[in-house]
């Protein structure tokens, strides 16, 4: 550990996924993730010294779901961003490697100023106007105990906004500092039944009340964490014809998530 803070520096680096080749994003024993490949890819340019040990996260994603702009940070050798972008991008074929930006050796990038996720819903049968009406009841600070997985952490958290736009699709987009761990889920699933008729903003009101009210989990494969952003932190993007041309060739694989492939493009 010496030798690497002696010889070597911290970086933080945006990264966009499709959610479908991987079990989510944390390491996880025998499976793909996210964090799994950029391990493979860090040990590829920078052997045999494994900076690969320290890999933070700055959101964890389940499985299935996508990324725009999540962000990772790590230990590198690499004294030129654009070098160590482009040999990142040169290694992997599923994680894109989009900016990059030095940090501290203890910023925890867990701490960002503001995240968003974007979801897209069927429009067919959904009642657009309930989804907006309900939207708004989750906005503000409340207690998401009923609308999270339960790891144990505090529950009380605070979104900033909710935006429902519709045309081909029910476009949302949830808006906070925090998010706990299935949150976004399952407030897109209590939206979608209320939409649907099988649930009412009075259900909603009192889950957001400690009721024991359940809407289940929504699908992971049409949302998106669509940005992970930090007031003071820099992020530098260079001219990467590889990184073109995998993000191109994920334009065309697209099926529910055309939406965070243009935000790429």
């Amino acid at each position: 550990m010496v030798q690497r803070k002696n010889e070597c520096r911290r970086v933080a680096v945006r990264i966009a996924y499709r959610g479908d080749p991987f079990h989510g994003s944390q390491r996880q024993p025998g499976l793909r993730t996210v964090e799994s490949d950029i391990l493979r890819s860090l040990s590829i340019i920078s052997p045999p010294d494994s900076p690969d040990a320290e890999l933070k996260t700055a959101s964890r994603t389940d499985a299935g779901v996508s990324a725009a702009a999540n962000v990772v940070a790590f230990w590198t050798s690499f004294d030129d961003d654009a070098s160590l972008l482009r040999a990142l991008n040169a290694t992997s074929s599923d994680v894109h490697f989009l900016a990059i930006c030095g940090i501290g050796e203890d910023r925890n990038i867990r701490y960002a100023s503001s995240r968003s996720y974007r979801y897209l819903m069927p429009l067919e049968g959904v009642d657009v106007e309930a989804v907006k009406s309900s939207a708004r009841l989750f906005e503000g600070r409340h207690d998401f105990k009923n609308f999270c997985k339960d790891d144990g952490k505090d529950t009380v958290e605070t979104i900033d906004r909710i935006e429902v736009g519709d045309g081909d699709v029910i476009c949302i987009d949830i808006h906070g500092r925090r998010f706990l761990w299935n949150m976004v889920r399952r407030i897109v699933a209590a939206l979608e039944e209320v939409g649907r008729g099988r649930a009412t903003m009075q259900d909603v009101r009192m889950a957001l009340e400690g009721g024991g009210f359940q809407f289940g989990l929504a699908d992971p494969r049409p949302l998106t964490l669509r940005s992970v952003d930090y007031s003071d932190l820099e992020f530098r993007s260079f001219d990467d014809p590889v990184l073109r041309r995998k993000l191109m060739a994920a334009v065309h694989k697209a099926r529910t998530d055309l939406e965070f492939h243009r935000d790429l493009l």
